[in-house]
């Protein structure tokens, strides 16, 4: 692969990883445009998220932590019969909404068609996810005050959140990101804080999609001329360098302004990519 491909690739992976406007439409996109089908794209998407991860827990390593030792404590709370502490109660959310991400890639990979796959693949799939999921995020930012806090989340806004995330895994275009910060508006949590637990409960997910692209790139074949493994390294630290500023781009973002500015993104996009899609091109020649 030539350096060109990875460095565009790991760029828009770790820019849109985070943000809510569909990391997987921009990378199934760009790989389309230098070239990367099949394998090769599978693979190195998958192993470029390794570094968006890593960005993740970094930045957000107080969180981590917290829920880290709040998960020994959960393990612990039958003999103690203590209270839970915060980083206990965050732990527990995590736990309560991380299955249904992974519920949705096995549900994608075993039982969903290749061709209805494919046609989830397709501009105007992604088009339409793209302009649809960024109305709903619209909506569930300007509903009205929105104030709840971490300290506020019950196992149900928990459970909802996560279970928002079996959408964005098997339709491209839906972002697993915004349609859980979607869900998390629309349950009354502030854009920090919606923010803040979608790229949490994300772990799980990135973690497992990660070691899958790695070790498929570790076993490939010798000299196939394919991606190798260490392109999928040198993808993942650069996404992580882009992942750690995107991160902290949102942030900053979401203290001074609403999500206004990346649903608009999301309408320019969806419309720009049925405007130049073939059937469109070719009703307007």
């Amino acid at each position: 692969m030539s350096i060109l491909q990875l460095v565009l690739i790991a760029l828009i992976q770790g820019i849109t990883e985070w943000l809510p406007i569909s990391s997987s439409a921009h990378v199934m996109l760009i790989s389309d445009f230098v070239g990367l089908t099949g394998r090769d794209e599978l693979l190195i998407n998958a192993a470029s998220n390794a570094g968006t991860l890593i960005a993740m827990l970094l930045y957000f390593r107080k969180d981590v932590a917290a829920a880290t030792m709040g998960g020994f404590e959960l393990v612990a709370t039958p003999f103690s019969k203590r209270p839970l502490s915060p980083g206990a109660r965050l732990a527990l959310c995590i736990l309560v909404a991380t299955p249904f991400a992974l519920l949705g890639a096995v549900i994608y990979e075993q039982f969903i068609p290749e061709d209805i796959a494919t046609s989830f693949r397709s501009v105007y799939a992604v088009a339409a996810s793209t302009i649809i999921f960024g109305a709903l995020l619209w909506l569930a930012d300007t509903r009205g005050a929105q104030t709840r806090s971490e300290g506020d989340m019950t196992l149900r806004d928990a459970f909802l959140i996560g279970a928002s995330q079996l959408v964005a895994v098997i339709i491209p275009g839906t972002s697993r990101s915004g349609i859980t910060m979607t869900a998390a508006r629309a349950l009354g949590y502030e854009r920090l804080e919606a923010a803040r637990f979608s790229m949490l409960i994300g772990a799980p997910i990135l973690a497992a999609v990660s070691l899958y692209g790695i070790m498929g790139l570790a076993s490939g074949p010798a000299g196939g001329g394919g991606a190798t493994l260490s392109d999928g390294l040198i993808v993942a630290a650069l996404a992580f360098v882009s992942g750690y500023a995107s991160i902290g781009l949102l942030m900053a973002l979401l203290r001074k302004m609403s999500f206004l500015p990346f649903v608009l993104y999301r309408f320019a996009l969806g419309i720009a990519l049925l405007a130049t899609s073939p059937l469109v091109a070719g009703s307007v020649t």
